[in-house]
C-alpha cells in the first residue's frame, strides 16, 4: 500500500509532502488500518478551511480525499503526522 499526504496552506504558505510504501513493513497492517479509516472520514472533494489553516490531500492506492483544519478526525491527524514524520 502506498500512502501519500499533501499539505498546503498555513500561514507561510509552505506546500509539504510525503509518501509511505507499507511493502514488508511489520506494521504494515497498522498504517492499512488507520488509511482507511482516514480515508472514510475523507471528502471526495476539497472542503473550505480556516484562514492560514491547513489543507491535506490524502492519496491511498490512487484512492484520493480531501479534510482540512480544524475538522480533522483524530484518525485523519494520526495518519497525516505519521506520513509527514517518517515519509521522504
Amino acid at each position: 500500500m502506498r500512502i501519500h499526504v499533501a499539505r498546503t496552506g498555513g500561514f507561510a504558505g509552505i506546500s509539504r509532502h510525503a509518501e509511505i510504501d507499507t511493502a514488508g513493513r511489520a506494521d504494515s497492517h497498522e498504517w492499512h488500518d488507520l488509511a482507511e479509516k482516514a480515508l472514510a472520514a475523507g471528502r471526495s472533494t476539497p472542503p473550505v478551511g480556516v484562514p492560514d489553516g491547513f489543507s491535506y490531500t490524502i492519496t491511498v492506492d490512487g484512492r484520493t480525499v480531501y479534510c482540512a483544519d480544524p475538522r480533522l478526525t483524530e484518525d485523519q491527524r494520526r495518519l497525516i503526522s505519521r506520513v509527514l514524520k517518517e515519509g521522504a
